[in-house]
């Protein structure tokens, strides 16, 4: 679909609308779009509901609220909130949440956003431009230490206290880093091996971004929202594109996949397994040659086993 010139090519759509209509509700259930993005997993649930059936959505991103302005349907409706908000729903009155994490394909594309180092734009990066630092408030105040933990541990940059420090030098020789190029030029400057294929500034940029949205504290106050509204038999679907947001999403559910007996009160009641797992599902060769952006994507599902405490 099309948002204006933009396009944005949903990443295992029918994949992951089929898992989730898999919930015992079926189409007659009520379904949480958690990322609503353009509304790609969003219409295609809507096309495969009943008259009964429900769809609610969550963004942050004023752009993604204006498209969803575009959905005439009285089974549809969005909240101008990010997805860690899953929680403040009744409990058990969800039949499957579905979360499609990461950045979407406007959001990079548009210059002005400031999330790409291939064009010059303020260096933003937030997904709710109404609220919040954006990454240059940030890095005018910030220190060493501060840069230096947010690029190793949200970038997984080995250069990270290297980058930190050339940050802070530029900012009292010249003052702080306020454009995506200028800071893409400072990391180039900086590493001085890279990856074959991509550019030195990738994980800088793929840090700041998270570290300024929140992003994996959000991502794990909605894995836990999740089980609260989830009714038993109900699906839980999470597309997640990097190491980091797929490793809390693997170890959410293989925590809550099992049993866990309390050793210090041996005669007590185990913890009921509240989450059965299905699996993981990756693009296709054929969706990856024809959406490149799709190759690091997985996607894990699970099912919801016993009734909300």
């Amino acid at each position: 679909m099309t948002d204006n010139v933009l396009t944005h090519t949903t990443v295992l759509l029918n994949e992951a609308v089929d898992e989730l209509l898999q919930a015992s509700a079926g189409i007659d259930g009520a379904y949480v779009d958690a990322t609503f993005g353009r509304g790609g997993h969003s219409r295609l649930i809507l096309s495969r509901l009943s008259v009964r059936g429900r769809l609610l959505a969550f963004d942050k991103d004023l752009e993604a609220i204006a498209e969803a302005g575009h959905i005439e349907d009285a089974r549809f409706s969005i909240r101008h909130e990010g997805f860690s908000h899953l929680a403040e729903l009744p409990a058990g009155s969800v039949d499957g949440v579905l979360m499609d994490l990461g950045i979407s394909s406007p959001q990079i594309d548009s210059p002005e956003r400031g999330f790409s180092f291939r064009f010059e734009s303020p260096l933003d990066m937030r997904m709710d431009t109404t609220r919040g630092q954006s990454v240059a408030e940030w890095l005018a105040t910030a220190e060493v230490d501060q840069i230096t933990e947010v690029v190793r541990d949200y970038g997984e940059e080995r250069f990270a206290f290297q980058i930190a420090k050339a940050l802070v030098a530029r900012r009292q020789e010249r003052g702080p880093i306020s454009s995506t190029s200028d800071l893409a030029q400072l990391v180039a400057d900086t590493v001085k091996t890279r990856e074959p294929g991509q550019n030195p500034a990738t994980r800088t940029f793929q840090a700041f971004r998270i570290f300024i949205n929140a992003e994996l504290e959000e991502l794990e106050q909605a894995l836990e929202g999740s089980l609260r509204v989830l009714t038993p038999g109900g699906r839980l679907v999470v597309i997640s594109f990097h190491s980091l947001e797929d490793r809390i999403v693997k170890q959410f559910m293989a925590k809550h996949s099992k049993e866990v007996v309390d050793r210090r009160v041996p005669f007590a009641e185990p913890v009921k397994m509240r989450l059965k797992t299905h699996g993981r599902v990756r693009p296709s060769e054929g969706e990856v040659r024809g959406n490149p952006r799709s190759r690091s994507a997985i996607m894990r599902m699970a099912e919801r086993t016993e009734v909300p405490a």
